[in-house]
């Protein structure tokens, strides 16, 4: 069994100083929740642009950004990008807990999501694990919620989460802000509240800070 993978992140842990609060602790910058950290709170040994088969979108609400949270659907026609980071496995199942809000403690047995490409934690909204294949030996690993994408109402994300996944996008694969926004506005969910232009305009380095924080999405809904 390996001890090491490729943990693959498509929301705002693409961004590494987001990530940084999962591994040591902290609260990210915009967010409302600290969070412990992982028991081994090194950083991750590299990190590389990645593309996942199947498509993000964006539903629920969450309690860090307020906002839909961004989910990963495996079996949906599409491409997502995201940005693998070689962890320990403990790191893993650890950032995986603090994704359901709990205290790291549990190493759990990777082997059916890596033999099999799934496997299922519990019913919550970042419990079932999902194994997308190999990259450089080892398994590339990523954490969403067991529903397909047109399972529940979509929700648009917060400007704050949509700055981390800007700076995730930017950091690992050097896209655009036009890139970047049009591909977000595009997604499921974060199409209600948002356009490429209004996340172009959040995005823009030339607006003020006012201008900025007037940006914010409808918040409708959509009935699956």
């Amino acid at each position: 069994m390996t001890e090491i993978v490729w943990y693959a992140s498509y929301g705002s842990n693409m961004h590494l100083s987001r990530l940084r609060c999962y591994l040591a602790g902290g609260t990210p910058d915009g967010g409302a929740i600290t969070l412990p950290g992982c028991r081994r709170g090194a950083e991750p040994l590299r990190s590389v642009p990645l593309t996942l088969p199947g498509l993000q979108y964006f539903a629920t609400e969450s309690l860090t950004w307020t906002g839909g949270r961004a989910f990963y659907d495996p079996d949906a026609a599409g491409e997502t990008a995201a940005r693998g980071h070689l962890v320990t496995i403990d790191q893993f199942c650890d950032i995986a807990a603090q994704e359901m809000y709990r205290t790291p403690s549990t190493d759990h047995d990777l082997c059916e999501a890596i033999t099999h490409g799934r496997m299922t934690l519990g019913p919550g909204r970042y419990e079932t694990l999902v194994c997308t294949g190999t990259f450089e030996g080892h398994p590339v690993l990523t954490i969403t919620a067991p529903w397909r994408y047109t399972d529940l109402p979509g929700n648009p994300p917060s400007a704050a989460y949509i700055r981390h996944l800007a700076a995730g996008l930017t950091e690992s694969h050097t896209w655009t802000v036009e890139e970047i926004a049009t591909y977000i506005a595009t997604r499921p969910g974060a199409d209600l509240g948002w356009t490429a232009d209004t996340i172009a305009m959040l995005l823009d380095p030339q607006a003020t800070c006012m201008d900025a924080d007037t940006i914010a999405p409808s918040r409708t809904t959509r009935s699956p």
